[in-house]
């Protein structure tokens, strides 16, 4: 079975480094690395895909499914389980969605391998051992993408526990902010004047802030909090409505349940869903002073007018699946959405480092 699902992977990773081994780019490495960034993303879309059909226990083991690296193979156990529960988690379309999910993953794992290999070798050939062949982020992301691995089994074994969905996502997030550096870095023509290093704090604290909001919603998402206000701006007709934050935010028990296994009170959801939105508005405030700020910079005012454009989004994705009682495109477009605001303020804080970096390279 596990030579199967070995032999699976590779073959999806096969298509991708077709692209790049036929290509008539003369930098293949850095088409290695943008294919892999583009698929990454394409990852945490399906990631969110996913969850929000309910398929994380489509195939209730892991790595396989019952024991077999295909839903063909497991035809049998899952139709007995659809059969004994047809609305339950196991279904063949569950199970088809959540393989799909672990192949795509192993894609992309195979893709940072080749990546980790290539830049060891010209690292390791290179004279000057030259910067930006430098193996340690290739690495550090390979250590990453095998951690990710990990709690992709733990989200399984351990029936969708909030905390461990949480952090997958977060360490799905932080893989992609790792992918858009060594992408950048390999960019032509990736300049930026010493006056841009005013946004680098700036634009960290805004990451932050962004992080933090993404917990938030990593939260509501993974304890099914989304509809606990049903209307906006107030919640149920109140501006801050009778909630329950003891138990919705302990951070260690079952998905559903406070953790003396009690079944967790609409009170502690609400104070999930209150929470994530109330911050959300600092966030966008934050954010969109930002991007209007870095606008004023021509280097980054291609990165700023982007930023305004997601924040945008996603304040109206964010509305809408309360309006549209949580369909599922506008769903899945609003973790998108968080996945885009990433990238761009990572690469934001890149440009206004090389500013930096500039200003102290002068300066030695």
């Amino acid at each position: 079975m596990l030579i199967q699902l070995a032999i699976t992977g590779l073959l999806v990773a096969l298509l991708p480094l077709s692209v790049v081994l036929t290509s008539n780019d003369t930098h293949k490495y850095r088409k290695l690395i943008w294919i892999t960034l583009f698929l990454t993303f394409d990852l945490i879309m399906f990631g969110s895909f996913t969850r929000l059909t309910d398929s994380g226990l489509g195939c209730p083991d892991w790595p396989g499914c019952y024991g077999q690296a295909n839903p063909v193979q497991a035809h049998a156990d899952i139709h007995a389980a659809e059969t004994l529960m047809p609305t339950g988690p196991v279904t063949v379309e569950k199970a088809w969605i959540e393989m799909i999910h672990r192949y795509l993953a192993m894609a992309v794992g195979v893709l940072i391998i080749a990546i980790m290999i290539v830049a060891w070798r010209k690292w390791l050939k290179s004279v000057r051992q030259l910067r930006e062949y430098s193996p340690a982020l290739p690495t550090a992301l390979f250590l990453l993408v095998c951690l990710q691995g990990a709690f992709g089994a733990w989200t399984v074994t351990l029936k969708l526990q909030p905390i461990i969905v949480t952090i997958h996502l977060l360490l799905g997030l932080s893989l992609l902010g790792l992918l858009v550096i060594l992408a950048n870095r390999h960019s032509p023509n990736m300049t930026s004047t010493p006056a841009a290093q005013k946004i680098y704090i700036p634009a960290l604290l805004g990451l932050c802030l962004l992080v933090f909001q993404i917990i938030l919603g990593g939260w509501v998402s993974t304890n099914y909090a989304v509809l606990a206000c049903s209307d906006f701006p107030l919640c149920h007709g109140e501006l801050i409505p009778p909630m329950d934050f003891e138990h919705g935010f302990t951070l260690w028990r079952e998905l559903g349940k406070t953790s003396t296994g009690d079944l967790l009170t609409s009170e502690a959801l609400t104070a999930i869903h209150w929470m994530h939105r109330s911050f959300a508005f600092i966030v966008i405030i934050y954010i969109a002073w930002l991007a209007l700020k870095a606008y004023q910079f021509e280097e980054l005012r291609k990165t700023g007018k982007w930023i305004l454009v997601g924040i945008a989004l996603q304040f109206t994705s964010g509305v809408s699946t309360i309006y549209f009682s949580w369909p599922m495109i506008i769903a899945i477009l609003h973790n998108g959405g968080a996945a885009l605001l990433v990238l761009l303020l990572v690469v934001l804080i890149y440009k206004s480092r090389l500013a930096t970096r500039k200003i102290e390279i002068s300066t030695h």
